[in-house]
């Protein structure tokens, strides 16, 4: 429907494909019927789609190690203080960061086997939290969160070409 309206528009301005076409008719009702016409047609072309083929949207690939550690690296110098109201989108954050990093190691070329001690432990961390992703519960867990970060950042330094 969107190219329809797309191409109508390029038409009755002058620009793009049939500009030679007059894009406007003296009788305004005609125009609507030819829009309401293409918009079924490209409608009625959406459902007779063939069933065969994947019409899902692919779900984009892990982001590289190096890319997650830095996206993770980068909350090292910033902290909160849990009860005061400040840690929902800190730790948030940083369990994000490290659900990410969790899929790229994952899916890394070296194999899970490579990451074992950072895998163990992101995997230990979400085991205590389980889907309860609250400020109240990630402030419960504040330590964990941050000592998990903290201990993979470590790992992580001792492995420069897992990030260069």
């Amino acid at each position: 429907m969107a190219a329809a309206l797309v191409s109508c528009t390029q038409a009755s301005s002058g620009g793009g494909p049939g500009a030679d076409v007059p894009g406007t008719s003296a009788e305004p009702a005609a125009d609507r019927a030819r829009g309401a016409e293409s918009a079924g047609d490209a409608d009625r072309a959406g459902r007779e789609a063939p069933t065969g083929e994947d019409t899902t949207v692919p779900s984009p690939e892990p982001a590289l190690v190096r890319d997650a550690f830095a996206t993770l690296q980068a909350t090292l110098g910033e902290t909160c203080t849990p009860g005061a109201g400040d840690c929902a989108y800190f730790l948030g954050r940083v369990t994000q960061e490290l659900t990410e990093l969790d899929a790229s190691m994952r899916a890394d070329n070296k194999g899970p086997g490579h990451f074992a001690k950072p895998l163990a432990d992101m995997k230990a961390l979400f085991a205590t939290l389980g889907e309860d992703r609250t400020e109240a519960h990630l402030e419960k867990h504040f330590s964990a969160i941050v000592g998990t970060r903290d201990g993979i950042n470590t790992w992580m330094q001792d492995h420069p070409d897992d990030y260069r």
